[in-house]
């Protein structure tokens, strides 16, 4: 099957692509620029697998939390890939991805995104196994679940890593937080691997004919508050 993954959620855009031979991926770190060079690595990475876009058996991208403007790129991208061909789309919650690379480890996964106002995108995973609902708080707020985990040791993952870490670090001790070293990368490859691995819920399956598929917000946009 050939599939396109795309990853606009957040600061590094990446796309990647799999013919059932080999797999081609890139990445591009130029925070809100997406919708410059989405449709451009994917013409890229058609070209490197020496595959037509009308091959294309099926488009994915990420459901969301993450950036208001690109997650309505990726929305965008997939939908229309999806319609001019005739194809499945797909799309994976951002949280779920972030967190996939991570499941064997043995302790408490966290994604993070910073999404402004001192708050984070997140949500705690363990064998990859998701723990809460996905959550937009405050570091603060974030700790009172994490004290539920008495003992446990922390794995922060994704672009707000660093800074929730360092917010974390005076109520927690910091020989149970770990920052991944891999944290700030764009994450189309995982999202393909969910797909290849079949470790979605059908209810993660977004339908091109259902109006109700969009991207998942868990919050207003600033815009929407204002006009509030």
């Amino acid at each position: 099957m050939n599939v396109l993954a795309l990853d606009s959620a957040d600061q590094v855009l990446s796309a990647a692509l799999t013919n059932g031979k080999g797999t081609w991926y890139l990445e591009i770190d130029y925070e809100i620029h997406h919708s410059e060079f989405l449709m451009e690595i994917t013409d890229m990475l058609c070209h490197a697998a020496g595959l037509l876009p009308n091959k294309l058996n099926m488009v994915a991208c990420m459901k969301g939390p993450g950036s208001f403007t690109g997650l309505r790129i990726g929305f965008s991208t997939a939908k229309g890939l999806s319609m001019a061909l005739g194809i499945p789309f797909v799309s994976i919650p951002t949280l779920d991805c972030l967190a996939f690379h991570l499941s064997v480890w043995p302790g408490i996964v966290i994604p993070a995104i910073d999404s402004k106002k001192n708050c984070f995108f997140t949500a705690l995973y363990q064998n990859g196994v998701l723990l809460t609902d996905y959550m937009d708080v405050s570091a603060e707020t974030l700790v009172l679940e994490l004290k539920k985990h008495n003992n446990k040791a922390f794995i922060l993952t994704g672009s707000g890593a660093e800074l929730l870490k360092s917010r974390l670090a005076a109520q927690i001790s910091p020989e149970q937080i770990i920052l991944d070293p891999q944290y700030r990368k764009g994450r189309a490859r995982e999202l393909l691997e969910i797909i290849k691995t079949d470790k979605i819920k059908t209810d993660k399956i977004v339908s091109l004919n259902n109006e109700d598929s969009g991207p998942l917000y868990l919050r207003k946009s600033d815009a929407e508050l204002k006009r509030g």
